[in-house]
């Protein structure tokens, strides 16, 4: 089914306020039917992933908003899909926040083998660290270009 094989990444998050952001990232595993004890590892896992071992019985407001936004990429993770599909990962946060997490989403790439797509408008992001850049106007596609492998860029 569509869940297993995309994870979603949404540029509001889309965490429920009143779980833990362990809760939030078990949760949609719940929904497919992932029994507790291999929720919670794979939650954790993926968590742990992006950098949050230390906010796992956190509630969404006790966090940044790029914090926010790696549980949201851990919830997409933790299901093991074969695609992300990250839309407008970087608009609700900060310039140095944006790279960070576009840098996630590259390593998601490159480390996990996971294709990774991305919907922005942050040109800049999509010059540092696109690999394939497909440029839809009104519904058409008006470009596509293969950018070569890049490093990880430094931020300064």
């Amino acid at each position: 089914s569509r869940n297993h094989s995309i994870g979603f990444v949404f540029q509001s998050y889309n965490l429920i306020p009143h779980l833990t952001i362990l809760e939030n990232v078990e949760l949609t595993m719940t929904l497919g039917g992932v029994a507790r004890a291999e929720r919670k590892k794979k939650a954790k896992d993926a968590l742990i992933a992006v950098g949050l071992q230390e906010k796992l019985n956190k509630k969404p407001n006790e966090l940044s908003g790029g914090q926010m936004q790696r549980v949201s990429i851990a919830r997409a993770l933790a299901g093991d899909p074969d695609i992300i599909l990250a839309d407008e990962p970087t608009g609700n946060v900060d310039p140095k926040m944006s790279l960070d997490i576009m840098n996630m989403l590259l390593r998601i790439n490159r480390k996990l083998g996971k294709t990774v797509l991305v919907v922005t408008h942050e040109q800049n992001l999509v010059d540092t660290l696109g690999q394939r850049v497909i440029n839809i106007s009104h519904g058409n596609v008006i470009g596509d270009r293969t950018i070569g492998q890049h490093e990880t860029p430094s931020i300064g």
